[in-house]
């Protein structure tokens, strides 16, 4: 049969609406402040084989993962063995859950006419899934059997009755047994409302006209990004950088008519610690630079990145191999994303800005409540600075290019539920990101603890040592660390620590980085120096110092 374009676009237009309402479904059912809140979670559709046919709102590099983690449970699960009602889970990176442990991928196949049509699924943070330290994230950590419950791309719910043993293992071997399984119930509802939306498309249109949808979906994704490559510039480039530990990581980019390929073989041995990310992962951050140079603001789809070629090699920290650790994988992916933008940035100025603190700022802050007496983790991304780009300076106070659509928890909530107290939240006025265009500014946090009981932090910065790059002449930004200000004792800087004790009245003071700048800093107009003075965002002496400047605010 052949589909006519406007019912394939109502179909297509249908998908993107059910991914949406999986979506709010999860955020308004969730119990975690980091799902109902900040919103680290994502949803998404995909066809009969895995592939990502439509995504919801959500981190962006979230989006990546759901398909790679529908095609791990189709291959572990015969498909002729599923039913309707069925739900599958994995959290496993060596299992298609391609992040870490905590992040839960629930998914649902979808049957219409008596066949399986699509996968419905979703990601979330979950706050606590066993391991050797509470909050199941820590730096100590040498393999993943300490960083908590490994899920293997298995089964859930058959035919929509709950496997109660697969239940009881989760909650038992979580701190935070009753929340666990209240997200991941939310997680399920979710599934099954896009299941239901499925359903009705296919009962509406016919499953072959739904399937056939899809197909043109991908088709079109893939011919807007075959277009927009053949705008970008062709050739090799390359790029070494070192790392705050100490260790080189290099990208080798080529871009031809109908490839853009990827190469980031030559790169350190996996690391015996928690900073390690699978292919999948840093495949991942490629399809999301990919998309940003080719059609950012267009939906994204598995059609929209057929063009990447990814190169990397078994058993090095871009592709580790089981048993490695992986809790902070996520800073890995970044500086993937970051190598190749900043590779790249120099020959696509009109696309590509300066650097941005690059770092997810993973702070984690818990212990027993001192008003519940029950445990609880704080997990929270921080906001920073962004570079600066031609034209225009950079944005202050956002989530990082991982995290993307998400939200600070607000003050009220974390005073609330998470035992802390919110002492301030200001913009970073720190030198650094200066230029023509100047970078944008992080923020500085207080957090004071409240807990009387097992008091702890633990946090994972990148961007410390080397803060956010400067383009054509502008300054590189500000680090990103932790000050813990203890009411008894002398203040320390961490940039990476874990299970840090603390005690009532501690403070926890988180410092991100400035983007960094573009341009020479002489050539920036002065009345936009005289505006950064008033502002409180740049002092008359390092105005004078940096930019020359001598007039009035």
């Amino acid at each position: 049969m052949t589909l006519d374009p406007i019912t394939s676009e109502i179909i297509q237009n249908s998908l993107q609406a059910a991914a949406d309402e999986m979506f709010v479904a999860m955020k308004k059912t969730a119990m975690s402040s980091i799902i109902y809140e900040v919103l680290d979670m994502g949803t998404g559709i995909t066809d009969a084989a895995g592939e990502i046919a439509s995504s919801g709102a959500g981190i962006p590099a979230f989006v990546g993962v759901l398909d790679k983690a529908v095609k791990a449970i189709i291959a572990r699960n015969p498909v002729e063995q599923m039913r309707e009602g069925d739900v599958y889970v994995t959290n496993d990176p060596f299992h298609g859950g391609v992040t870490h442990l905590n992040d839960i991928i629930v998914a649902m196949p979808v049957f219409a006419e008596g066949r399986l049509i699509a996968w419905t699924a979703n990601i979330a943070h979950n706050s606590d899934v066993g391991g050797m330290a509470p909050g199941s994230l820590t730096g100590e950590a040498t393999e993943i059997f300490q960083e908590g419950l490994r899920l293997p791309a298995i089964q859930l719910i058959e035919a929509g009755r709950p496997i109660r043993p697969v239940f009881d293992i989760l909650k038992v071997n979580s701190r935070m047994p009753d929340v666990l399984e209240g997200d991941v119930w939310a997680a399920i509802s979710s599934v099954r409302v896009g299941a239901k939306r499925l359903q009705q498309m296919a009962g509406k249109y016919g499953a072959d006209a739904f399937e056939q949808a899809l197909v043109q979906y991908m088709d079109h994704g893939e011919a807007v990004s075959r277009r927009a490559l053949k705008d970008l510039p062709k050739g090799s480039f390359a790029l070494s950088e070192e790392q705050d530990d100490g260790r080189v990581f290099t990208v080798k980019i080529k871009i031809t008519e109908d490839s853009f390929t990827v190469d980031l073989r030559d790169n350190p041995d996996q690391s015996s610690g928690p900073v390690n990310s699978c292919r999948d992962g840093v495949m991942v951050a490629s399809q999301m630079i990919f998309k940003s140079l080719t059609d950012p603001q267009g939906l994204a789809n598995a059609g929209s990145f057929r063009p990447i070629t990814l190169l990397t090699r078994p058993g090095s920290t871009f592709d580790a191999q089981a048993p490695a650790a992986m809790g902070f994988y996520y800073e890995i992916e970044l500086r993937a994303y970051d190598l190749i933008w900043r590779c790249l940035a120099p020959h696509m100025p009109d696309r590509l800005g300066a650097g941005h603190f690059a770092s997810v700022c993973g702070t984690f802050i818990g212990g027993i409540h001192p008003d519940t007496g029950r445990q609880y983790t704080i997990i929270e991304p921080q906001v920073g600075g962004w570079g600066a780009a031609r034209g225009s300076d950079g944005n202050s106070a956002i989530f990082s290019s991982f995290h993307g659509e998400t939200y600070n928890c607000p003050a009220e909530i974390n005073e609330a539920r998470n035992g802390v107290t919110i002492d301030r939240m200001e913009l970073n006025t720190a030198p650094g990101g200066e230029g023509r265009e100047t970078g944008g500014r992080g923020v500085v946090i207080d957090y004071r603890t409240r807990a009387s009981e097992g008091g702890y932090l633990t946090v994972g910065y990148t961007r410390s040592k080397f803060p956010a790059w400067g383009l054509d002449g502008g300054r590189d930004g500000s680090p990103n660390f932790v000050r813990f200000l203890p009411q008894d004792g002398e203040a320390q800087d961490f940039a990476f620590v874990s299970g840090l004790p603390t005690k009532p009245g501690d403070v926890i003071r988180v410092f991100t980085g400035n983007g960094g700048g573009m341009g020479d800093p002489k050539d920036r107009p002065h009345d936009k120096i005289a505006a950064d003075i008033r502002d409180g965002l740049l002092t008359r002496d390092r105005a004078r110092e940096v930019y020359g400047y001598e007039g009035e605010a």
